[in-house]
């Protein structure tokens, strides 16, 4: 490989599929056998003005030819992410734009990382001014989707690419598009939804025992962020009945106590107490809408406070760190913490909080975060 080029063994493999020896692609060429030699070793490379030949000879793209694909390691990725993260932060948003599309355009065939590049814009459209502003960002983020799957033959990869597509068809308001999207991968009629019980059942008849537990927990631990996910939906779904929101929030809270989730994950716990706040906010149940909003601010600070929020297990929870270490950013959470303390004040500023805005509970809570803690006050 020279230069990041693999012309030689592109040249080796595609020569020898079609059974022709160096001195007949040499012939067709009009170059020497010893030109040849040198190229499939390495030595050197065909003069760019042959490429075009060679790629028309063998029936392919000079891309093909070449295979040339600036590929990035998970670290990288994960390097460049936390970069353009701090830019969205510390640059007008035009030019942390710029700076994302240039390592988007440069690496647009490592399909991780444009992946991620669609999830950092999902994560940071939000901060445009204009609505259509942040429509541009999000049909951004949906071209590199598209590109995705049209280009990239990992099934995984292309799987995360549809959810990303459908996320973003929801935030640009293409509920229908997003609907026919996850309809096809989330339904649970299908046999591969029982493959999770049938891989531990495999591992478990191989004698691998770790390997099943290691799953088992990693499930466990999803499927709990996944079930306390859909129970707070559930309270935008039956917002008029409630004595069932309020078995719903008990329940919740039932949970979370019983998994400790306030320190196992932060920024989840946080969200909860929220969508409980602002449920009770818009009952006009400011006793209660307080509460919850106390719980979101025990949550929040924590992450404002330390100088990097991650992800972790607990003593319950004991076998997560290999598995986070294979996440695509690993144990980063995928925002800044100024970012966070962005988002939490402003989501105080929801219509359902206007019964307490003059409540010194309610104002303590605001400064308190605004402040970004107890370390940063």
């Amino acid at each position: 490989m020279i230069n990041g080029l693999n012309i030689a063994e592109n040249l080796i493999r595609l020569r020898r599929s079609r059974r022709i020896t160096q001195e007949e692609l040499a012939d067709f060429i009009g170059v020497t056998k010893a030109s040849v030699s040198k190229w499939e070793s390495g030595k050197s490379i065909p003069d760019v003005l042959l490429l075009p030949q060679l790629a028309s000879f063998f029936d392919v793209t000079l891309d093909e030819l070449v295979g040339y694909e600036a590929q990035l390691s998970q670290e990288q990725i994960r390097k460049i992410y936390g970069t353009l993260c701090e830019s969205f932060i510390k640059l007008p948003l035009e030019k942390a734009i710029a700076e994302a599309r240039i390592y988007a355009h440069r690496y647009y065939s490592c399909y991780p990382f444009l992946l991620q590049m669609g999830i950092l814009y999902l994560n940071h459209f939000m901060l445009a001014d204009t609505r259509e502003k942040q429509e541009d960002i999000l049909t951004e983020a949906d071209s590199f989707c598209t590109h995705i799957l049209e280009r990239c033959h990992d099934t995984s990869i292309c799987e995360d690419a549809w959810s990303l597509k459908a996320m973003i068809c929801i935030q640009l308001g293409k509920s229908r598009e997003a609907e026919d999207i996850l309809e096809e991968l989330t339904d649970p009629i299908r046999i591969s939804e029982q493959n999770d019980l049938l891989l531990v059942q495999a591992y478990l008849q191989n004698g691998k025992t770790e390997q099943a537990r290691n799953y088992t927990q990693i499930r466990t631990y999803l499927n709990l962020l996944n079930l306390l996910s859909a129970e707070i939906l559930s309270l935008s779904l039956y917002e008029n009945h409630p004595e069932r929101c309020k078995e719903t929030i008990q329940r919740i809270k039932s949970t979370m106590e019983l998994y400790h989730l306030e320190k196992l994950h932060q920024n989840l716990a946080a969200q909860l107490y929220y969508q409980m706040a602002v449920f009770y906010g818009t009952k006009g149940k400011s006793k209660e809408a307080l509460e919850e909003l106390s719980g979101f601010e025990k949550c929040v600070c924590p992450i404002l406070e330390n100088e990097q929020f991650a992800l972790h297990g607990d003593a319950y929870f004991d076998r997560l760190d290999e598995w986070i270490e294979r996440l695509p950013l690993g144990d980063m959470t995928p925002r800044d913490k100024h970012f966070a303390k962005q988002s939490a004040l402003q989501a105080l500023s929801h219509p359902a909080f206007t019964i307490l805005k003059e409540n010194n509970h309610f104002k303590q809570i605001y400064h308190h975060i605004l402040e970004g803690g107890d370390k940063n006050a």
